[in-house]
């Protein structure tokens, strides 16, 4: 079962991958899974031999979002409690990651799953991948996305996107500056693996170096603060209407 190894990391020459490794629930986040990728982010971050990761989901799907359906289960899994606050932490893990971070958008990124997408510094989706922002229908709020969209994007963006709550594909993602590149659903893992052994051909220490000058500019003083806690009552409302 996946969910003994939610999380995979392979090692390249001078790269990593970050797998997301619950196919058979679409890669959707539960905490064991937030916990994974946290690790492997703090343990890469130390490595001097990584000069950028790629970030994918198994067998050609991103992420689904917080998997509802685990938290909503009788008996109630053992993490439910852990639910909001890993998630949080994997993104102000994310937010202070030293390398960049390349993220293979296939498929789809559905509400927390469009949260990891926007959190990746060259997001490379696919022709028919797409992104939704879609809490909207489920009453529920968008505390990550809104984050990584202050960051990332504009306002404008944000409103289109959070309160049309609609699917966005690959091409417009690209148009809104949202993907760095949009190439053929078949393709899109080995254009992030270029991009990612481009990187590591550059002198040692430099993709960090850029890294943390473009941290440096966010002008956030208290990422705390700025990634706030996700309402856990919204999010628990959303799981019994999408139940």
């Amino acid at each position: 079962m996946s969910d003994e190894e939610p999380v995979l990391v392979e090692r390249k020459a001078g790269w990593a991958e970050i797998i997301l490794n619950r196919p058979e629930r679409r890669n959707s986040i539960i905490p064991p899974l937030s916990d994974g990728v946290r690790l492997a982010l703090a343990e890469l971050a130390e490595d001097e031999d990584v000069a950028c990761v790629i970030l994918r989901g198994a067998d050609g799907f991103f992420c689904s979002g917080v998997d509802l359906k685990a938290l909503q289960a009788e008996p109630p899994p053992p993490w439910k409690s852990r639910q909001f606050g890993s998630w949080r932490e994997l993104h102000l893990a994310l937010y202070h990651f030293p390398k960049p971070v390349i993220g293979a958008f296939e498929k789809y990124g559905i509400n927390a799953g469009a949260a990891l997408a926007l959190a990746c510094d060259i997001l490379i989706a696919g022709d028919t991948a797409f992104l939704q922002v879609g809490e909207i229908q489920q009453g529920a709020a968008v505390p990550m996305n809104a984050a990584w969209f202050k960051i990332k994007s504009t306002e404008q963006v944000m409103a289109r996107m959070a309160m049309m709550g609609d699917r966005v594909a690959g091409p417009e993602l690209l148009r809104l500056g949202l993907a760095a590149e949009c190439v053929a659903d078949d393709a899109v893992v080995e254009r992030c693996r270029e991009i990612a052994e481009r990187i590591a051909g550059t002198p040692k220490g430099a993709s960090k170096n850029i890294k943390l000058s473009i941290i440096s500019q966010r002008g956030i003083d208290d990422p705390e603060a700025f990634f706030q806690q996700p309402d856990s009552q919204a999010l628990l409302t959303a799981a019994m209407v999408k139940g």
